[in-house]
């Protein structure tokens, strides 16, 4: 799987896990050379805090594109040390 914006993959991955029809990608694969830090926080209910990143590709920002959960739930814990896209982010295989 990829994540690209902006014609930039951002993230690649064959090791995903999808819940709620996102797919987490591994932080490794995240290249964090596209990431600027956030301070947007939200919560799931079954997930708990979320963390953000936007990301910055040849000049063009998608705040708050990237999240993830640093310290999930018992019943998340499949994705500690993952990421996700929306905002525009393309997933494809």
């Amino acid at each position: 799987m990829k994540a690209i914006w902006n014609n930039k993959v951002i993230a690649e991955s064959n090791n995903t896990v999808v819940i709620e029809g996102n797919h987490y990608f591994p932080e490794e694969s995240l290249n964090k050379a596209f990431c600027k830090s956030s301070d947007l926080k939200s919560t799931c209910a079954w997930k708990g805090e979320a963390s953000y990143y936007s990301l910055e590709v040849d000049g063009k920002i998608n705040k708050d594109a990237v999240w993830y959960y640093e310290n999930p739930s018992e019943l998340a814990k499949a994705i500690k040390n993952h990421v996700a896209f929306w905002r525009g982010v393309e997933i494809t295989e």
